[in-house]
């Protein structure tokens, strides 16, 4: 029985909703009561963020956890720190970088061929073969070679089109210049081939 009704009779749906079991406050709280209570507890809530926010910026505590963190990671075990350009980095077994034209061994002679591969496969249009014709051998003689390392991407189809191997794609990354005239390398450079400076303390 609630408040003199047999509740046998009612469906559990009624009673679900709330039709015959209204909710009630609790007996000490009025319904002002706790609707101020809630406001304050929201106000604390909002000036206790305030303060921290005030302090925090105060006492630089942002400043301080990057400085725990930098030198928590100061331990010599825990620095990847590579000491460039006193200890040169590691590069893949198949990087290409500074282009060079290998020499014969045996003569000293270039093994360019003056067949101008390199240039019809350069999708670039870099690169400029100078030649001329022997007469007395008829054959190709290179005079001029032109490279022009400002505009390469390195995809490496000169090097694979040249039929004697003579033009090659190096492991040397150090290629640069203060002018642009420094990006364009000349038959005599390119023979010469990558020189990298070597500093030392």
């Amino acid at each position: 029985m609630i408040s003199g009704i047999d509740t046998s009779a009612v469906t559990p749906r009624l009673l679900n909703r709330g039709y015959l079991l209204p909710l009630r406050r609790p007996p000490h709280l009025g319904s002002d009561q706790s609707r101020h209570t809630g406001l304050d507890n929201r106000a604390l809530r909002r000036q206790t963020n305030v303060m921290n926010s005030f302090l925090s910026r105060l006492f630089l505590a942002d400043f301080w956890k990057g400085m725990l963190l930098t030198f928590r990671t100061q331990n010599p075990k825990n620095v990847y720190t590579e000491q460039y350009p006193l200890e040169r980095p590691m590069v893949a077994e198949r990087y290409r970088g500074a282009p060079r034209l290998n020499m014969n061994p045996e003569t000293g002679e270039t093994l360019c061929i003056s067949c101008n591969l390199c240039a019809l496969a350069c999708p670039e249009n870099l690169i400029v073969v100078g030649w001329h014709r022997d007469d007395a051998t008829r054959r190709k003689v290179l005079t001029t070679f032109t490279y022009d390392t400002s505009r390469c991407m390195f995809c490496g189809l000169c090097e694979d089109a040249c039929p004697t191997d003579c033009l090659e794609l190096t492991q040397d990354f150090e290629m640069a210049s203060y002018t642009r005239e420094g990006a364009i390398w000349d038959r005599h450079r390119l023979e010469e081939g990558p020189t990298p400076a070597r500093y030392t303390r």
